[in-house]
C-alpha cells in the first residue's frame, strides 16, 4: 500500500525535508509515503486566482490513478482524530488501496478536484502553513500506523 501526497508548492525549506524524512524512513515498506510536488500557478499583484488554481487542478488531476482512494485536505473537511485516522489507515490496508491526499495551494484545491475526492478531511481549525502540513501528515500517518502495530509511539 502506498499512500502518495500530492502537495501544491515546490522548494520546501530544509526543515520540512527533514520532518517529513525523520518519518517516513520510520514506516515500513509496505506503508511508504511519496510526496509529489505540484507548481504552483502564477500569482502575483494582478494574477487571475482562479486561472492559477485551475492550472493546480489540472496537474493534479494529470497525477491521479484511476485506483486510488483520493482524500482531499481543505478547511472545510471533516475533522478527524489521530484514533480514527489509524482507522482509516487500518482500512486501506485491509483493503489493499493505494491513497492520495491532496492539498491544494494558497487558494485551496481547485472545486473540480475538490469534487473528485472520496473524503475531505481538515487536519485542524486552525491555518496552517502548507510545509508545516507535510511534516504533521507525515507524523500523524506514522503515529497511525503504530498504533495499529501496538508500538509505544502514541501514549
Amino acid at each position: 500500500m502506498k499512500v502518495r501526497l500530492l502537495a501544491v508548492g515546490t522548494k520546501m525549506p530544509g526543515w520540512v525535508e527533514e520532518g517529513v524524512d525523520t518519518y517516513r524512513k520510520r514506516l515500513p515498506r509496505e506503508f511508504s509515503l511519496e510526496i509529489e510536488e505540484i507548481a504552483l500557478g502564477p500569482r502575483g499583484k494582478n494574477a487571475d486566482v482562479a486561472r492559477a488554481r485551475a492550472q493546480e487542478g489540472q496537474r493534479i488531476r494529470e497525477k491521479l490513478r484511476g485506483d486510488e482512494l483520493v482524500v482531499a485536505l481543505e478547511v472545510d473537511g471533516k475533522r478527524i482524530s489521530t484514533e480514527q485516522l489509524a482507522q482509516e489507515v487500518g482500512q486501506w490496508r485491509m483493503e489493499r488501496r493505494d491513497i492520495a491526499l491532496l492539498v491544494g495551494g494558497p487558494d485551496g484545491l481547485e472545486p473540480s478536484v475538490s469534487a473528485l475526492a472520496h473524503q475531505r478531511w481538515s487536519l485542524s481549525g486552525l491555518t496552517l502553513p502548507h510545509p508545516l502540513v507535510r511534516v504533521m501528515l507525515a507524523e500523524q500517518l506514522y503515529r497511525a500506523w503504530t498504533l495499529l502495530i501496538g508500538h509505544p509511539y502514541h501514549r
